[in-house]
């Protein structure tokens, strides 16, 4: 028996004498996309007359790890939301590979897009949220498939093969044919995750996607995001898992109030370090 693995960008592995699908690495950006993955400026979002998020700017890299932490209420999950248009922003600008999400700039005003366009936008963004938000009449297969065949119209059974890569590559191989009800939490955020890469996305955002399973379901989950983080996928981390947030961010944020008051590698803000005051210790609030 011999084994081929291909490179990361490879679909086909072959072993023995059979195929099977590989999925495939971080999508890499072209000439014209070589700019920051995220670029938030000045990012405004109320809702009625409380003001959510005060002109937020942040820049967020290619193969960057970006770990947001602070209190409760501060507006992390917010921003994420906004970042995917979940939320439309009510100021300032924010592209991902470039591009605005749910918009389109003519001359010095911004217009939202149609409904076809945003969720075009939207491919290039995975996003796993804390409540999984799986289709509970359909298996975890069904689930994966559900964005490539819909949104980008593959064919189904190019679908079908991909995402049982992508439930192998998040450890759930042997349920495919299961429904959500048949799997634990820390199963179901996976077939989460799964899901997510299967649109191949330029940018994963996780919001706080541990907060409600039990300590075994969380490692479980934890170790998956660990190793898409080492394969130098660009992520934005929502999370109160400190120790978590050390090990994998490449940078954290700390937002408070709806502003970001310190942003610094992880050692320096974990340490009671901040690269600008105050909030030297806000990271043990969270």
């Amino acid at each position: 028996m011999h084994a081929v693995v291909p490179p990361a960008d490879g679909l086909v592995q072959t072993i023995g004498q059979g195929l099977i699908m590989t999925p495939p690495g971080p999508p890499a950006l072209s000439a014209g996309q070589a700019g920051p993955v995220v670029l938030a400026e000045n990012v405004r979002k109320c809702f009625g007359r409380t003001e959510i998020l005060k002109n937020v700017s942040l820049t967020v890299m290619s193969g960057e790890v970006l770990g947001l932490i602070g209190p409760s209420g501060s507006g992390k999950s917010t921003f994420l939301r906004c970042i995917n248009h979940l939320e439309r922003t009510d100021g300032g600008s924010l592209k991902v590979c470039g591009e605005y999400v749910g918009y389109r700039r003519v001359g010095d005003t911004l217009h939202e897009l149609g409904q076809k366009e945003i969720a075009a936008r939207r491919a290039a963004i995975g996003m796993v949220f804390q409540r999984f938000n799986l289709f509970a009449h359909k298996t975890a297969l069904e689930n994966v498939m559900e964005g490539p065949v819909v949104v980008k119209r593959e064919p189904r059974q190019h679908a079908r093969e991909q995402a049982r890569a992508w439930l192998a590559r998040t450890g759930l191989s042997g349920k495919e044919d299961a429904y959500p009800s048949e799997l634990s939490g820390g199963q179901q955020q996976r077939v989460a995750i799964a899901r997510a890469l299967a649109m191949g996305p330029r940018l994963l955002l996780f919001d706080e996607p541990t907060s409600a399973l039990d300590p075994h379901n969380t490692a479980e989950v934890l170790d998956v995001m660990a190793s898409l983080a080492a394969e130098g996928r660009t992520m934005i981390v929502v999370t109160h898992e400190m120790a978590f947030a050390r090990d994998i961010s490449t940078t954290l944020a700390v937002m408070n109030g709806g502003v970001i008051t310190e942003i610094g590698t992880p050692h320096d803000i974990l340490a009671g370090q901040p690269t600008r005051p105050p909030c030297a210790t806000l990271a043990s609030q969270c």
